[in-house]
């Protein structure tokens, strides 16, 4: 079980890995642009098995999780009172749907003017992109809650702490999960895009500069790593949500 899955995984990038050294090859003679998986390794390999696994891989990974952990807080803990409440979120619904329509990446200018250009800033604008899928799958989910169960809570008497963790949680860990998944992806791309304003440091800035000097090897080599980067963390979460949501997936 364990080989034919990593078969599958694996299959389609060597296919693709394949198919890109043959085009590179045939037109690396003529396009400077072209770099084949070779010269790309290559770069890859002496690039970032170096120093700048430190200066600049772990300063990104470190402010995507700070503005990932942030949008969890804040999602989360207006999530569910405002799914709670019909009053509540009749109230804030416009102000959310508005908010919502605004793209991230275009707050980065008003967040350096409040915050400046260091690590908060960039922290801000990932947490302003991830907040948004927790946030409304945290309002669907405890909306989505059994009346039953809510029911069962008062007759036993569960109030406070324990209903919110047994059965508010609870029940809307399902949807709050998914939320998290997405925000993730959203979170990864915002790493980068704030980078790229006014950062001596990260994934995006490292990019930037080698577009800009015309290093292109190494250039695809920092695109390689950040694929590898959201695909281990995407391996990471599904292993977190299989035991988080055991007991979900189990009565499943």
């Amino acid at each position: 079980m364990i080989l034919k899955r990593t078969i599958q995984i694996v299959a389609l990038p060597a296919l693709l890995i394949v198919i890109w050294a043959i085009t590179s090859a045939n037109a690396g003679s003529e396009e400077f642009y072209y770099s084949t998986p070779s010269e790309v390794w290559t770069a890859f390999r002496d690039t970032w098995f170096g120093s700048r696994l430190a200066d600049d891989v772990l300063p990104s990974v470190l402010r995507l999780l700070g503005g990932y952990a942030v949008a969890l807080v804040v999602g989360v803990g207006l999530g569910v009172p405002i799914g709670l409440s019909r009053r509540l979120r009749a109230l804030v619904e416009p102000l959310l749907e508005f908010f919502r329509a605004i793209p991230p990446p275009v707050l980065v200018p008003l967040l350096i003017l409040l915050s400046g250009v260091g690590t908060t800033m960039k922290v801000l604008v990932i947490a302003s992109g991830c907040v948004w899928p927790i946030l409304l799958n945290t309002v669907e989910g405890v909306r989505a809650i059994d009346p039953q169960l809510t029911e069962t809570c008062r007759s036993y008497g569960i109030n406070g702490f324990a209903r919110l963790r047994y059965l508010v949680l609870r029940g809307a860990s399902p949807q709050i999960m998914t939320g998290l998944r997405q925000a993730l992806s959203i979170g990864i791309i915002l790493m980068v895009i704030s980078e790229m304003f006014a950062s001596s440091s990260g994934l995006g800035f490292t990019i930037v500069q080698f577009q800009r000097s015309f290093s292109i090897p190494e250039m695809w080599g920092g695109v390689v790593l950040l694929g590898l980067l959201g695909f281990a963390l995407s391996m990471l979460f599904r292993a977190l949500e299989r035991r988080v949501l055991s007991w979900y997936l189990n009565e499943g």
